[in-house]
């Protein structure tokens, strides 16, 4: 009657899919070395992004030896670092320019039937985030995990429409 298994639905092949409360995409895998006595050691370093396509979202940042253990790492992180964007109407509820290291963001809220004028990482981001219509710019740095930071802070900076209503009546 009420087994975990009736929540799941089966894909064309019969095997049932497990439906997940985040979705993922990673950004980037780049290989690191570390030199120690015998010669250079591997691992790999994954940077991903979850969200729920409602508002939430986060970044991981993490290395493994190999780029399964990474991008598990990194899943984990990011789910322990979730952001809430405040949405209005899909999208941002006012523009922010952010400077992070030595990226420059600028986000601007759009009009319906826009779409995510992103490039890059501040795409994935936002598509993960929920956000449907928004124009933004990356400034300066083409690093992908700055641009990535960026946007987070950007997110953390933004104030909803009824939290700027209080803070000018205040």
């Amino acid at each position: 009657m009420g087994t975990p298994r009736d929540n799941n639905r089966r894909d064309r092949g019969g095997r049932e899919v497990i439906k997940r409360e985040f979705d993922q995409k990673v950004v980037e895998i780049k290989r690191v070395t570390r030199v120690v006595a015998g010669g250079k050691r591997m691992r790999f370093r994954a940077l991903v992004v979850v969200g729920d396509r409602k508002g939430k979202v986060g970044m991981g940042l993490r290395k493994g030896v190999d780029v399964a253990e990474a991008v598990n790492k990194a899943v984990n992180a990011a789910k322990k670092n979730m952001v809430v964007v405040p949405l209005n109407r899909e999208t941002i509820p006012h523009a922010i320019s952010l400077k992070y290291n030595s990226s420059k963001i600028l986000l601007m809220p759009a009009a319906p039937g826009t779409g995510i004028i992103a490039g890059g990482a501040l795409r994935s981001v936002l598509e993960l985030a929920g956000v449907k219509n928004i124009l933004s710019k990356m400034l300066g740095s083409s690093n992908k995990v700055n641009n990535v930071k960026a946007v987070f802070e950007a997110f953390k900076k933004m104030r909803s429409k009824q939290q700027i209503k209080e803070m000018l009546k205040a």
